[in-house]
């Protein structure tokens, strides 16, 4: 993310005593873009519905399979037999994932290097054709990857736990509640999703 607009999204949440002191408690986040998507993209599949531990297990078994360690390129791993990658730890259903994402990059199905003029629809409507990346999927890409500033996975349980230790609910909000209080911190709402991870995640207490 540019460091105008994220010095922007600081200004500008910073006028919300609560986003201040996370702001203040964990200073400013890490964004730093990926230019490899491919890597970006099938790295999601592996970690898909897993604990940090388990997925970094089963990506570095992974990654292991290839020349110097280094991660593949889609031809490599679309030429990987799905048992190969199932013996590493990837589900059946992950291991086809992965082979689909790979044949994506490949055949040259989706123009990704059009992604910096397209908007954030447009990249989910193309993302979303693949079979195994989601709406989760596409967000995470979408904040980590490409650094759009307004992006608030909703259906994320950490941003649940985080927004219901914002604002201190009894139980994990609605999504579509969760999503319309967040209009308020548009258009940096995916500055606001890292902060909320952080406050789960660290030693932060209201």
């Amino acid at each position: 993310m540019k460091k105008k607009i994220l010095d922007n999204a600081l200004e500008h949440l910073s006028q919300e005593p609560k986003m201040k002191r996370l702001i203040g408690e964990f200073g400013t986040p890490d964004f730093n873009g990926v230019n490899d998507y491919f890597n970006a993209l099938s790295k999601s599949i592996i970690y898909q519905q897993l604990s940090g531990k388990v997925a970094k297990t089963i990506s570095d078994r992974f990654i292991a399979l290839y020349k110097n360690e280094k991660y593949p390129s889609p031809k490599e791993v679309l030429n990987t037999d799905l048992k190969v990658l199932r013996d590493v730890g990837l589900s059946r259903a992950k291991a086809g994932y992965m082979h689909n994402i790979a044949r994506t990059f490949v055949d040259d199905v989706i123009q990704f290097e059009n992604f910096s003029y397209m908007s954030d629809d447009e990249i989910k409507n193309q993302l979303i054709k693949i079979k195994g990346i989601g709406p989760w999927t596409v967000e995470m890409f979408l904040i980590f990857t490409l650094n759009r500033p307004d992006i608030f996975p909703a259906t994320d349980l950490g941003i649940q736990k985080g927004y219901q230790r914002y604002y201190k609910l009894q139980k994990l909000p609605k999504t579509n509640d969760m999503v319309k209080k967040a209009e308020r911190w548009r258009p940096y709402r995916s500055v606001v999703t890292l902060y909320l991870w952080y406050a789960v995640d660290g030693p932060f207490e209201w």
